[in-house]
């Protein structure tokens, strides 16, 4: 199969099975991103035990998928500088710690938000606090 990138000759199935396999290419080969995807879906099984509100999954859903989506785009950058060199160059390395520090931001962000949600949900079924 040739791809091509030609915007307006691919169809929308072409594009979706591109950026399906894309996500699977990250789930396979990247320890990060499944270490992500297994602390997801532990949050998906603590929120469900929880009864968390249609609003407090939403923004867990929010913060699960930032968190993916940072990872697979610092997949792409580390894919994207290895074709273009093998060699050390400061300014490859300044872009891939840049990229590895947003994974690292978003995901701090999700843990403080995701905390604050479970945190709250077991301190009110457990009577700790008013909810």
């Amino acid at each position: 199969m040739t791809l091509s990138f030609d915007p307006r000759r691919n169809a929308w199935r072409d594009k979706f099975r591109w950026a399906a396999r894309g996500l699977v290419q990250a789930m396979r080969s990247e320890r990060n991103f499944r270490v992500h995807l297994a602390a997801a879906v532990a949050v998906v099984v603590a929120a469900a035990a929880l009864r968390v509100t249609l609003v407090e999954w939403c923004v867990l859903a929010l913060c699960i998928t930032v968190v993916l989506a940072a990872e697979m785009l610092n997949t792409a950058l580390e894919y994207l500088a290895r074709a273009i060199t093998q060699d050390h160059s400061e300014q490859i390395r300044d872009a891939l710690d840049t990229s590895g520090g947003a994974v690292l931001l978003a995901a701090i962000g999700a843990a403080v938000v995701g905390g604050a949600i479970l945190l709250n949900r077991l301190g009110t079924l457990l009577a700790w606090w008013g909810g």
